[in-house]
């Protein structure tokens, strides 16, 4: 059997915004599109994110990103020119730094609704 994610919604106040930030700080090629309440994020991997807008708490998701080293470096200094706190570890552990796993590095960082986001240069080894 071969299964696949296609999409999963985000959460959001304000899809606009937030699906604004995610482009911006990635530098997706593609702007988002209105499909239905939900304003559509297409990745290079044929997956999308779906904000769709809510009322109320958002329980905070993780969202994990491959990127390429030149990519990191890119997305690394957008996050610092925006003043964006920034983690070495998902608890939110090693405020300021950025971690190396399996040869490449990786941080974490939160978009506006309280999603921690991470870009990574390397998949954990042994899985996939």
């Amino acid at each position: 059997m071969n299964v696949q994610l296609n999409h999963t919604i985000v959460w959001c106040r304000d899809k606009w915004r937030s699906s604004s930030f995610l482009i911006d700080i990635l530098r997706l090629r593609d702007a988002a599109i209105p499909f239905g309440p939900m304003l559509v994020v297409k990745l290079g991997n044929s997956v999308s994110l779906d904000f769709y807008d809510q009322d109320g708490d958002i329980a905070s998701q993780h969202y994990a990103f491959l990127v390429s080293e030149s990519d990191f470096d890119s997305i690394f200094a957008r996050i610092k020119e925006q003043g964006l706190t920034y983690w070495a570890a998902p608890g939110k552990r090693g405020a300021g730094e950025t971690y190396q796993h399996n040869g490449g590095r990786g941080v974490y960082f939160d978009d506006p609704d309280g999603h921690l986001l991470e870009v990574m240069t390397r998949p954990y080894e042994g899985i996939g």
